[in-house]
């Protein structure tokens, strides 16, 4: 329960953690940040990290001059990629092996083909769009690998995504941050960016449902 309370904690005042750890061991934040969104896009049992903040405040402390920007842009884009490759990985690998493919009742042959086909004809635009939607981010690449969605494509628009993603909220944080509302209002910003994108996927998958019924 402690555990749970200083990760909650520690995605409401990123920015305090950050600084502080900045202050303490100075370059090692660049590891620390690299291993935080390696681990949120990579691996799909930690989909609660706070990407989208941590981007943003990254990007305001590198505009208050405590963080070099263009080192820690290139460092967390390719820990966004990476670890979206990774995740992919494990989901293409593991995928056949958990279903066992037609040899088990838990495999729905039918279901895995029209998942492949609307990975290779749709899969592009929800690679990239589930790079600002917290949880899917996670799962997305995942289950994009057990659809078995060609790796080719999938590198593509796991690097338009990336980019979008990462040097977006980095530079509206960069320009944005030193902004007095901003900084007054850090931690209402933080939780827009946790629960409005949240909010338009339970739409989305609500509409879903109806359409469906």
């Amino acid at each position: 329960m402690e555990l749970i309370t200083s990760l909650f904690d520690f995605i409401l005042h990123v920015d305090k953690y950050l600084e502080a750890f900045v202050q303490t061991y100075g370059v090692w934040v660049y590891a620390l940040l690299f291993a935080i969104i390696f681990v949120e896009t990579g691996v799909v049992v930690m989909p609660f990290l706070p990407g989208d903040s941590l981007l943003f405040v990254v990007g305001a402390m590198c505009g208050a001059g405590l963080m070099s920007y263009p080192l820690a842009v290139g460092l967390l884009l390719a820990a966004a990629v990476l670890g979206d490759q990774c995740n992919y990985s494990i989901g293409r690998y593991f995928g056949p092996k958990v279903f066992q493919w037609e040899q088990s009742r838990f495999f729905n042959k039918g279901a895995f083909d029209k998942a492949h086909t609307f990975y290779e004809t749709y899969g592009g635009f929800t690679i990239i769009a589930a790079r600002f939607m917290p949880f899917l981010r996670t799962f997305v690449p995942f289950v994009g690998g057990v659809a078995q969605m060609s790796r080719t494509k999938f590198t593509l628009f796991n690097v338009i995504g990336a980019c979008l993603w990462v040097v977006g909220i980095c530079t509206a944080g960069y320009f944005l941050g030193s902004f007095p509302w901003v900084k007054a209002n850090l931690d209402k910003i933080i939780w827009a960016m946790i629960l409005v994108p949240g909010l338009l996927v339970v739409v989305g998958a609500l509409r879903s449902r109806k359409a469906v019924a």
